[in-house]
């Protein structure tokens, strides 16, 4: 009887385990929350059916109430939408350490650039958008979590 017990929390615990793992495996790196060198914003970065995304999380400078605007939007139809959830990283892919092919929405200035994504370390991205081919600027993003 005991032996069966023991059996049995053994292969609960392998089982449990190889679950772990398996969720661990369809997390990318590059997912979390991450301090954008702007205005003290906040990214976070996710999965978007198997490509990589950011939505505008928050602000170290935002107060309660606060419900910023994507004011300087080239389209004046969208002038009035919020920051908070507006999809600023959009279909990136590639990975472990750097994702291409997607665009960059910079909110200070209105502007869609293509660029990459490549991260430096586990707390650190190098994120870059370039209007031309040569015509590139990085920021260095911290990770929150």
């Amino acid at each position: 009887m005991m032996t069966r017990t023991l059996v049995a929390a053994m292969c609960a615990s392998l089982a449990s385990f190889a679950a772990a793992g398996m969720a661990m495996a369809n997390t990318t790196p590059i997912e979390g929350v991450w301090q954008t060198r702007d205005d003290g914003g906040q990214v976070e970065i996710f999965d978007c059916g198997g490509k990589i995304c950011g939505r505008g999380h928050g602000s170290t400078t935002l107060t309660a109430g606060d419900d910023p605007k994507d004011v300087h939007n080239h389209d004046p139809a969208l002038r009035n939408r919020p920051l908070l959830g507006l999809e600023v990283i959009h279909n990136f892919a590639g990975g472990p350490t750097t994702w291409t092919g997607g665009t960059l929405y910079r909110p200070q200035d209105g502007g869609t650039y293509s660029g990459s994504l490549h991260l430096v370390d586990p707390d650190t991205l190098k994120v870059t958008g370039c209007l031309a081919p040569i015509l590139c600027q990085s920021q260095v993003w911290k990770r929150v979590r």
